[in-house]
Parts: structure tokens; sequence; C-alpha cells
């Protein structure tokens, strides 16, 4: 029996990395040291240590480098590529300077993975100093080598660097202005996307489903439902009107412009045997964005005889089962999420925390909050809003002391501290809530808004303090709004001050004609007056 060519050793080790079978990598390693001398040829070599880093077992691919002679550009371009891939990041840098030790140049493989791991670990001097080996090798010249570049530069924060990469590069493939939209997107630059894309058609370029997809998120971010609409013409009439990725990016659009219709339509002409996870999240999404809370939770109980949920799904429509106050149904959810092992996912545990605090559920609540391995802004702003709807203003507080201070450490957000200005004003604690008012600036660097200024409103009000809250509205830097003038009336109303009351009315009768409410609110205060 004739042994096995090298040729097809190497196609087994490759097929050890796509099938992730370091099984299968270690049998056909042991084959390989059964037929063939040591030292082993370079090329079983270089297929060895690109097996055993893709598959992470990165002692294994050292050893086997160190043992390779000649260790050539194709060895350790393998081993930083397996690292980059199970984003080693730092390995990469390291193996890389240890390659140039060696006096062994990088080619045109090896740049793109140490500019990928120099802006992952968010190094532009790292990407500064491969840029300029690149100009001086001539690799820059390789469109991938220069997108890669380009795209390091983008992530790094070097927004004039990336750009005068773009425009210098000789070439430009369709990944290159994909990386330049997509960090354009990023970087909240959403006119540059669309610019970018129409100057990559006028060159004759064709866009594909990523293409698609990024200038979809550029229209949504901007507001340009009309834009977004003409490009959808253009995708029904491209080989792309049946790609679900792209479809899934139209009802993630559609969402985000409050077009619920248009985001129906498209999933409903996705069909069900072609959706697929995002497709169900995408929608869930774009119902609880627009506030189809029940609609949201219906379409999560179809998801379920579809697709397995996940950590997104369910914390989306926790979200929704949070504004409808659907405390059973989501105790339901919650069960989900235990038996799908999702429960300690960061954006799920805040959502329950989120829930149970709405819903009356404090207790619940506070376990889930403690029991979280890890806590982001969203998970302290969900507990302290709980008790802030509770009106316990002294748990809030103590929760937004231990927040910001000691080993937490975590910065208040707009929303932490509209959450506690509320506990604030539910507890009649006037105070305390003028002088958080008084810091925001200051100590939290946080500009006052609309929020801020009604809960003060509330604040005062609430407390007998009726003329002294006109007074603070009269020296408002901005103009008071809705829900300043709501306040103002719902105290006046309290405390049967309707001259106050009268001149709240008018403004809001002006701001917001449509809204009876604020005509029932007024005429009920002239009836408790004897007028």
């Amino acid at each position: 029996m004739n042994a096995p060519s090298p040729n097809l050793l190497g196609s087994l080790l490759e097929s050890a990395v796509s099938t992730h079978s370091s099984l299968l990598g270690r049998a056909v390693h042991a084959l390989i040291l059964r037929i063939h001398d040591t030292p082993l040829p370079s090329f079983l070599c270089n297929h060895l240590v690109n097996m055993y880093s893709k598959l992470d077992r990165l002692n294994s691919a050292q050893l086997i480098l160190s043992l390779t002679n000649p260790r050539t550009v194709v060895t350790w371009t393998s081993l930083i590529s397996g690292c980059v891939h199970n984003r080693r990041f730092t390995s990469a840098l390291h193996h890389f300077s240890d390659m140039r030790r060696e006096s062994v140049l990088p080619n045109d493989f090896t740049f793109p993975c140490v500019f990928k791991a120099s802006a992952s670990l968010h190094m532009p001097f790292a990407g500064k100093q491969l840029h300029a080996l690149a100009l001086k090798g001539g690799n820059i010249l390789d469109v991938f080598v220069g997108c890669s570049a380009f795209d390091m530069y983008s992530k790094t924060g070097l927004r004039a660097e990336a750009r005068n990469m773009f425009d210098e590069m000789p070439h430009r493939n369709l990944a290159t202005w994909n990386a330049y939209m997509s960090n354009a997107v990023q970087d909240d630059r959403s006119l540059d996307a669309v610019a970018a894309f129409k100057k990559f058609l006028c060159v004759g370029g064709e866009p594909n489903a990523i293409t698609f997809c990024v200038f979809l998120n550029a229209c949504a971010d901007m507001g340009g439902l009309e834009l977004g609409s003409q490009l959808h013409g253009f995708i029904v009439r491209s080989r792309y009107r049946e790609d679900v990725s792209v479809s899934n990016g139209l009802i993630n659009f559609y969402g985000k412009c409050g077009d619920i219709a248009s985001t129906e339509m498209v999933f409903s002409r996705i069909g069900s045997g072609r959706r697929n996870v995002v497709s169900w999240c995408s929608m869930l999404a774009a119902l609880v964005q627009n506030h189809e809370e029940e609609r949201a939770c219906m379409v999560f109980l179809k998801a379920r005889k579809e697709v397995e949920p996940t950590d997104f799904m369910i914390s989306s429509v926790l979200s929704a089962c949070a504004e409808l106050g659907g405390l059973e149904l989501g105790r339901s959810v919650h069960a989900l999420a235990v038996k799908a092992c999702v429960e300690d996912n960061i954006f799920v545990g805040s959502a329950l925390v989120d829930l149970y605090g709405k819903c009356g559920g404090i207790e619940n609540a506070e376990q889930v909050f403690r029991e979280m391995p890890e806590r982001n802004l969203v998970t302290w702003n969900a507990m302290i809003g709980g008790y802030a709807h509770l009106g316990n203003v002294d748990m809030a507080l103590s929760l937004f002391v231990e927040m910001t201070s000691g080993t937490c450490g975590i910065a208040p957000s707009y929303v932490t501290l509209v959450s506690v200005l509320s506990a604030c004003s539910r507890a009649g604690a006037v105070e305390r809530g003028l002088q958080i008012f008084e810091s925001m600036r200051g100590r939290y660097g946080i500009e006052p808004g609309a929020e801020h200024y009604a809960c003060v409103v509330d604040l005062l009000g609430r407390s007998g303090l009726v003329d002294r809250a006109y007074e603070f509205i009269k020296r408002m830097p901005i103009l008071p709004t809705i829900s300043v003038w709501g306040a103002l009336l719902g105290a006046c109303k309290m405390h049967g001050k309707t001259k106050l009351g009268k001149i709240a009315a008018e403004k809001l009768f002006q701001l917001d004609p449509d809204d009876s409410g604020n005509h029932v609110v007024f005429s009920n205060m002239l009836a408790s007056a004897g007028r």
C-alpha cells in the first residue's frame, strides 16, 4: 500500500481546520510522523502550524514552528493568522516581531493579519509602523494590504490618515469601498457614506449584499426613508432581491425609520422557509422600537416555532413585556432564558431587571441584579429606575452612589440622572434633588435636558412650591417642552393654582393642540376651584 502523498496529507490537515476537528488533525500528524523522517518537509510543517494555530492549539503550533528549518514567511504567517483567527492579537504581534528578528520579510498575506491585530488592540502607533514597513517593501500597493491598512486607521480613530489612505490607493476593490462606507457609518458620518456609495456606482462598481446593508444603515441613521426606499427599488430589480441578509437589512432600515407597514411587507416576502434568526430578531426590534409591544410578543411566539431563541430575541421581548406591564408573560420568558442558558447574558439580565422593576416585582429585580456576573450602565439604570418607579429614593440614591464610586466607578448617563431625579420627585426629596440637578454639569459633565428640567418642575410642584417651579421654568436656558408645562399644570391642579395653571394650559394648547388630555386636566382644575 502506497503512503499518502504530501498533497493528500495537506488536504487532510485543511479538512481538520474546516471541520474544527483536533482529533483528525492529531491523527494526521501522527501519520505524518510515521511515514516521514525528521526534519519534516517545510510544506507539511506549514500545514501543521496552520492547523494547530487555527484550532487554537498555540503551544503545539509554536513547537512545530521551532522544529521547522528553514522557517519561511509562509510558516510564520500561518502562526500569525491563526492567532488573529482566535483573537489572540497580542500574540500575533509578538510572533510578527520574532519573525522580523529572523530577518524574514512579511508578504501580502502577513500584513492584513497584523493590521487587524493592531486595530483590534487599538494600537495606532504599531499600525503606523506596519504601514511604513508595507510602504518600504511595496506591499501597500496590493489592494488587500491597502484595504487592511485603511481599516486599521479607521478603527483606531485616525480619520484623516484613513481618508488620505483611501484617496491615495491606486486600486480599490469592493471590499475597500465597503470598508470605507462601513467605517463612515460607525463614525456617524452617514452623509459621507451615502456620497461614497454614489461615487462607487459612478465609477462602475457593482454592489454586493454588504454594500446594500451598509447603505441602508446610513439611510436609517440619517432618517432617509425616501433615499432608502429608492435603494429598495434598485434591489428589487437586482439579483439580490432574494438575498436574506439584504432583506434583513431592509427590515432594520424600515423599522428605524418608523415604517412598520414596509417592515412587515419585507418580512412576509422572505417566506417561512428562508427566514433565519436575524430575520426574526430584526422584526422584533423594529416592533419594539416603534412601541408595538403586543405585536412584538406575538411575533416572538411565532418565532419559537421556527428558530431557537437567542439572547437578543429574549431581551427584546422582555423589553416589550416591561412596557406592557406583562409580568406573567415576562416570567415565562425568564424561564425560557434559563432553559436556553442565556440568563447570564448582560443584555438579558438588564432586560429582566427592567421588567421586574417596572412591573412591581422589585424583589425579583434585586435578585437578578445581584446574581448577574457582570453589569453595565444599562443594568444599573434599570435597577435605579425600578426604585424610582416605586418612589424609593433611599435605595435609588444608595445604588446611585454605589454605581458612581468605589470599585464600580461607572459614570452616570443622561438616563441615570432622569431616574434619580424622578425618584427624588416621587419621594418629595426637594433639596437632595436640587443638589443632584445643580451638580450635573460640574460633577458629571452632563448638560441638563428637557427631561431633567421636567423632573425638577415636578419635584417642586409636588412639594407645593408651584410658584418656585414657575420661576424655575422662566430661567430655563432651553425652551420649555410639553413635559415641562405638563408637570406644572399637574402641580397647579394638585394645589389649586388656577392662575398659573391657565398659563401652563395655554402653553400646552399651543405646543400640542391635538392632545385632549390637557383640556381635561385644565377643566378638572377649574372645576375643583369652583369655576
